[in-house]
């Protein structure tokens, strides 16, 4: 097996480390700030220019058609740079995935060329809510006929971009009798319809120039052309084509742990004490051999993962293994960059503290660690 990037593969990646180096970096930090949105905005329209936004969607309907792997690498160069950028992007990319993959060639202009285009900043997926996180097959919102079309009622929560998508993918129950997951559907809805509020972002740890949403449906009606796929079948959606949402993840992760022992490795050639640089000292030595190692073994994994979805094969478990691995190891390199730089790495001077910050929901969303354990166990049983 050859991980070596292909030519093209190899000039999305330098295109990507390029803009991220001279023109997110200098700025990711700012973005944090509420009065960036604009800026922030301005950045992913960029994105959408440099064909970012439909990496792995067909040139038909506006994307660049270059496949799972350069999605990954791309992805990863952005993220080192800044990872709510990094999760915009990955979010868009795999909205126009699910919707390349399911719905009618009408949904697929009328969405997935938007936001290749930068016309819609994003779109966003509504499928968690507060009862129904880790186990969204027991979601409460609910879809009911009306004439030839749909009643939408229910509220989403932590809902990725929310304030600024052009459309949402939601999922609702529109068979409340059916055994949980059985009678769920899925269904697009713009965000300018009548019957959708967001509501006040949240005020995060880290990534938080990305916004996150509760988004509520109040009698809000679609057309039977909304459906995303076939009626009842939209759980198989969630838990079938976000898998790669795990994959754009575990990228993001490995983007941020990376940077992050990055700046500690310069802090570390230059900062002195007891007489010499920190850095030759064996024991800072050992830690960061461990931790380079950990994010190798992380970039295998996730280049592993990308290249099983890119050539049709069942990636399920290599996704779960691909962020349940990076997203901890990306953890565990901001925490041991802190070590090594003290003080000086918990000040706002330097980015590891943003880092810190921004790498720590990566455990915890596109399904937790321990979700990810569940699903890597049940295929592992499987295969017996």
């Amino acid at each position: 097996m050859n991980f070596a990037p292909t030519e093209e593969q190899a000039l999305i990646q330098e295109s990507a480390r390029r803009f991220a180096t001279t023109e997110l970096a200098p700025i990711a930090g700012e973005l944090e700030e509420p009065s960036a949105r604009p800026r922030y905005l301005a950045v992913l329209k960029q994105l959408a220019e440099l064909g970012f936004m439909g990496l792995n969607v067909s040139p038909q309907y506006g994307g660049t058609g270059a496949g799972v792997v350069a999605f990954s690498l791309a992805m990863t160069e952005i993220s080192r740079a800044c990872a709510s950028t990094g999760v915009a992007m990955s979010v868009n990319n795999l909205v126009c995935e699910v919707v390349q993959s399911i719905g009618t060639e009408a949904q697929k202009e009328r969405y997935i060329t938007r936001v290749c285009s930068g016309e819609y900043p994003c779109g966003s997926f509504c499928l968690s809510e507060a009862g129904a996180g880790s186990d969204p097959s027991r979601m409460k919102t609910r879809a009911v006929r009306d004439g030839d079309g749909w009643v939408i009622n229910g509220t989403k929560m932590w809902i990725s971009s929310a304030e600024y998508a052009g459309f949402f993918v939601v999922w609702a129950v529109t068979d409340a009798a059916a055994p949980a997951g059985k009678g769920i559907s899925c269904f697009l809805v713009d965000a300018d319809n009548p019957g959708v509020t967001v509501g006040r972002a949240e005020h995060k740890m880290g990534q938080r120039a990305s916004s996150t949403n509760p988004v509520s449906f109040d009698d809000c009606r679609v057309g039977a052309d909304a459906m995303l796929g076939a009626e009842n079948a939209g759980f198989r959606i969630a838990v079938g084509e976000l898998t790669g949402g795990r994959i754009g993840i575990a990228s993001l992760a490995l983007g941020i742990g990376s940077a992050a022992i990055d700046v500690a490795r310069r802090y570390i050639t230059e900062r002195e004490q007891f007489g010499q640089k920190i850095a030759d000292f064996q024991g800072i030595q050992f830690q960061l051999a461990d931790t380079m190692t950990e994010l190798e073994a992380a970039r295998l994994l996730v280049l592993n993962a990308a290249w099983m979805k890119e050539t049709g094969q069942p990636y399920m478990k290599a996704a779960s293994m691909a962020k349940l691995y990076c997203s901890e190891a990306a953890n565990r390199a901001c925490y041991t960059a802190l070590q090594f730089m003290g003080g000086a790495g918990y000040t706002a001077e330097y980015p590891l503290e943003r880092y810190a910050r921004d790498a720590r929901v990566t455990t915890i969303y596109e399904g937790t660690s321990e979700i990810q354990r569940v699903i890597i166990a049940r295929e592992l049983l499987k295969s017996l």
